[in-house]
C-alpha cells in the first residue's frame, strides 16, 4: 500500500506552526493545538496508507482546522498562519473525501 505523503506532509506543517507560534509567540495553546492536530493528522495519514477507506480521523482533524482557521483568516484577513492551514486543511480535507 502507498504511504499518504500529502496526508504526512499535511501533520507536518500543522505540528511544526504550533511550534513555530510558541517559539515566536511562546504561546502555549498555539504548541498544544498545533501537536495534538499534526498527530490526529498523522494517525490519519497513517490509517490511510493503511486502508485508503478509513478516512475519519483524517477528516476530523482537517474539517475542524478548515472551519477554525478558515474564521480566523475571514475575520483577520491575514494569510500567515490562519489563511495557510485554512487552505492546507481545506486541501487534506478534500483529499481525504475523494
Amino acid at each position: 500500500m502507498a504511504l499518504d505523503w500529502i496526508g504526512f506532509g499535511y501533520a507536518a506543517l500543522v505540528a511544526s506552526g504550533g511550534i513555530i507560534g510558541y517559539a515566536k509567540a511562546g504561546s502555549v495553546p498555539s504548541l498544544a493545538a498545533g501537536l495534538l492536530f499534526g498527530g490526529l493528522a498523522g494517525l490519519g495519514a497513517y490509517q490511510l496508507s493503511q486502508d485508503p477507506k478509513n478516512i475519519w480521523v483524517s477528516l476530523a482533524a482537517s474539517g475542524t482546522l478548515s472551519g477554525i482557521m478558515g474564521m480566523r483568516f475571514y475575520n483577520s484577513g491575514k494569510f500567515m498562519p490562519a489563511g495557510l492551514i485554512a487552505g492546507a486543511s481545506l486541501q487534506s480535507y478534500w483529499q481525504s473525501v475523494l
